[in-house]
């Protein structure tokens, strides 16, 4: 069998949503994007969502308000 699974981790997920509602000052956006390619290049979806979610909080501070 060459299927690979993916497991879930709820409190991954939890960490991620409280970071997202987190009220502390974001860092600038091009760190916020090199975290994005980063995480893209090494396929990690959580990580890409983060710090995608992260720059459009930094780029738009209205932004989920």
């Amino acid at each position: 069998m060459s299927r690979t699974s993916y497991v879930r981790r709820p409190t991954e997920r939890a960490a991620i949503r409280a970071a997202a509602r987190s009220a502390r000052p974001l860092p600038p956006v091009t760190a916020l994007m090199a975290a994005l390619l980063e995480a893209n290049d090494r396929s990690d979806r959580e990580g890409v969502t983060l710090a995608a979610h992260r720059v459009v909080r930094a780029s738009e501070p209205g932004v989920g308000e």
